[in-house]
């Protein structure tokens, strides 16, 4: 039976087709929606968690692996550097149940603060990794990956792209089959790595890598197809796509699926056959030039790629997503040195926002106020820094808003008083209270705000351990942050409604006060539930009535706010009621 699915829907058909038995994720856009799809089959086939970041997640997927059962994590390609730790270490101990990591990049940074090329990792990590380039291959190439990583004892890396994860196309749908569990066994030689072994395993690793080399050279996971041998089009993934959709069967290809350890032979015997008949060999890859530094350093023929090492100017760049036009730009004019702009440029831009009634607003309508310094974190909050609000210096990686600021001030005290932190509840429990036992171990006039929302916002509402749900909805043991805090030595934790603007005020200058007179950090939670999460009871919308202009109103950026005519109008199917303008309102205009 065939489905049209999504890339990420496609995956978790194929970790279940593969007898999976259990998954540990933290989410991440744009691989969100492998373990969410997964969590809906049923429990007594298939266990799934989200785990509080990917470290914990990867160590607890390892962990089921080495106890006899085939085990998934996934993750975007920022959370791959929170959990390198155990991944590099995972190669050398290689596993006993299979074990798949897919690893989602995100080429244009549509919802990432880079644009890394998780290759990299497969490479310094010395692990396979595998790339489908649409849906029908994510499900074959889990399966493949699960096979793979049994055949050679070691974890197994899914590379996925935004367009890969988010693009639907057919896939046959299969059975489920669960092989039978492995046996543990106690071997220290091989799951305990002190330096001793891991001496020992290091050559273990490199044997696999060559063995995987010359194994993928006749993998069905890459297609050489020979069209006109005058243009050579050595690609993967995405690009491939792009690349058919603009020259179809007109040029031939050398289509990659293992990625790492790219086979060796299979390009030297493409390249040499369309330099022979006299064409032009293309690498085409988005991001870093992984495969063409691959293919250079074979030696044995010339590639137009990204680099200048046989050419006074690159013709790919190395930034942004790939697409038709731009494919078709540069090889078809291969003259034109600099990159061409595939951007369309007549649609007006349309920035994201905070929601109607989200509780971040107000407290950042407060911090701008006051004109603090304010680090930041990886969040919906992030939107805060945006105009009008203007509201963060900062933003950096899960978790360093509040080790960032303990840093700034220990670089500058006469910041003290003049400086907070803002985090989520998520990325507190992410990464964030290792970075508050810092501040407070090593005594800086930290204000930390945890912006307590109760959901796991940015990436589409996944439950988190703070707010008392687990990944199926079911009652769960929640954190509780004021006891935390102060059980890791914090003396002074309030909480605050960011609906209520006195209160955030108040709360606020209380504990710069606090960080001035002490010198110590303290912790301020503003809680109040995401406007968007399923259930939550609003207040009626808020009408505008005789307005002034003086928009006031319009200092919170609220998107259901806007002028007409020269007022303000609300919209009244977004507005949720939540007060916070009619306190900005130099009228009392707002009822």
């Amino acid at each position: 039976m065939k489905q049209l699915l999504l890339g990420n829907f496609a995956v978790a058909r194929g970790i279940y087709e593969a007898g999976c038995e259990v998954v540990s994720s933290y989410p991440g856009t744009p691989s969100t929606e492998i373990t969410e799809c997964l969590s809906e089959y049923p429990k007594s086939d298939i266990y799934c968690e989200w785990a509080p970041n990917e470290k914990v997640a990867l160590e607890t997927a390892i962990g089921a692996s080495i106890a006899g059962k085939r085990a998934f994590c996934a993750m975007k390609h920022v959370g791959i550097n929170v959990a390198a730790d155990p991944l590099f270490t995972a190669s050398y101990t290689g596993v006993r149940g299979g074990l798949v990591i897919a690893v989602a990049d995100d080429p244009g940074a549509h919802s990432s603060q880079n644009e890394q090329d998780s290759r990299n990792y497969a490479l310094a990590a010395k692990l396979p990794m595998l790339e489908p380039s649409d849906s029908a291959e994510c499900l074959e190439f889990v399966k493949a990956a699960f096979e793979l990583s049994e055949k050679y004892d070691t974890p197994v890396l899914l590379r996925l792209q935004t367009r890969v994860s988010h693009s639907r196309s057919l896939v046959e749908i299969g059975e489920r089959i669960v092989p039978e569990k492995k046996p543990y066994a106690k071997d220290s030689a091989k799951y305990v790595m002190i330096p001793v072994n891991a001496t020992k395993k290091h050559a273990v690793v490199e044997e696999r890598m060559y063995n995987l080399d010359v194994d993928f050279f006749n993998s069905s996971l890459n297609q050489t197809i020979y069209n006109d041998r005058k243009i050579g089009i050595i690609t993967s993934g995405t690009a491939y796509l792009y690349a058919r959709e603009v020259f179809g069967d007109s040029v031939s290809y050398l289509k990659l699926g293992t990625v790492n350890p790219l086979p060796t032979d299979l390009l030297f015997d493409f390249g040499k056959t369309i330099h022979n008949a006299g064409g032009t060999v293309y690498v085409i890859e988005e991001l870093d030039p992984f495969i063409e530094n691959k293919c250079r350093s074979i030696g044995a023929f010339d590639v137009v790629g990204k680099t200048d090492v046989y050419y006074t100017e690159k013709l790919f760049t190395p930034l942004y997503e790939y697409s038709q036009s731009y494919l078709r730009e540069k090889i078809q004019n291969d003259t034109e040195t600099n990159a061409v702009s595939y951007k369309i440029d007549n649609i007006p831009p349309r920035p994201p926002v905070l929601c109607a009634g989200c509780p971040h607003r107000g407290v950042f309508h407060i911090l701008a106020k006051h004109k603090l310094f304010v680090s930041g974190d990886i969040g919906c909050y992030t939107l805060g820094a945006g105009a009008p609000l203007n509201a963060i210096d900062t933003t950096v990686c899960m978790g360093a808003s509040i080790s960032g600021l303990h840093g700034f001030l220990k670089a500058d005290p006469t910041y003290a008083g003049k400086a907070v932190s803002v985090i989520g509840d998520s990325t507190f429990i992410h990464s964030g209270i290792t970075g508050l036992i810092n501040s407070v171990y090593n005594k800086s006039a930290c204000v930390h705000i945890v912006l307590d929302n109760s959901i796991t916002g940015m990436t589409g509402h996944q439950n988190n351990p703070a707010n008392g749900k687990d990944i199926y909805g079911d009652p769960a043991s929640a954190v509780d942050l004021e006891r935390l805090c102060a059980s890791v030595g914090v003396e002074k934790v309030s909480v605050c409604d960011p609906y209520d603007l006195g209160s955030v005020e108040d709360t606020v200058t209380a504990h710069l006060k606090y960080a001035t007179e002490t010198g110590l950090p303290s912790v301020i939670i503003a809680r109040r539930p995401c406007a968007l999460i399923k259930g939550i009871k609003h207040n009626a919308p808020l009408t505008i009535t005789d307005c002034k202009g003086c928009k006031g109103c319009l200092k919170i950026g609220c998107p259901a706010i806007s002028m007409k005519d020269k007022r303000a109008v609300i919209d009244e199917t977004s507005c949720v009621g939540c007060g916070i303008c009619k306190g900005l309102c130099n009228f009392g205009c707002i009822k």
